[in-house]
């Protein structure tokens, strides 16, 4: 179900995990990954509360959309569990290590994740694995 283009959907199933959570109700999980996600990103507790389905988050009003965001969180997430793409475990490790805080590192990361993805969008192709390979090797090269 995470997987689907339904935005009102999605919305749905992050207010309803964090519902349940809150509710100290079992979680899936999948629920539990979500939950774990929002309970790190209290600023947007008020948007997943309210889940509203018609609601666009648009960068030229000076939004950011705490859906996509994360989202990008829980897709890192999968990556690096099934290290794909290959080596994003370990890079993912370097770069926590090299920031000293999970949360720091997954920023830095989803931001050469979502980086890929639009220029993957804006080119209509799959995304490169090769070049976000790159960019979080040049991530976790730097200095901090």
């Amino acid at each position: 179900m995470i997987f689907s283009s339904d935005r009102g959907a999605l919305r749905r199933m992050y207010r309803d995990a964090w519902s349940k959570h809150r509710d100290g109700a079992a979680l899936s999980p999948l629920e539990q990954q979500i939950a774990d996600v929002i309970a790190k990103h209290p600023e947007y507790h008020p948007a997943v509360e309210a889940a509203d389905e018609d609601r666009d988050y648009t960068p030229e009003k000076g939004d950011t959309n705490p859906f996509l965001h994360m989202g990008l969180h829980l897709g890192l997430g999968e990556q690096v569990a099934t290290d794909r793409p290959p080596g994003i475990r370990a890079l993912y490790a370097r770069i926590v290590a090299q920031s000293g805080d999970v949360h720091t590192a997954e920023h830095r990361m989803i931001e050469c994740l979502a980086e890929t993805l639009w220029e993957a969008q804006a080119n209509n192709r799959p995304p490169d694995d090769a070049a976000y390979r790159e960019r979080l090797e040049r991530l976790a090269s730097r200095r901090v």
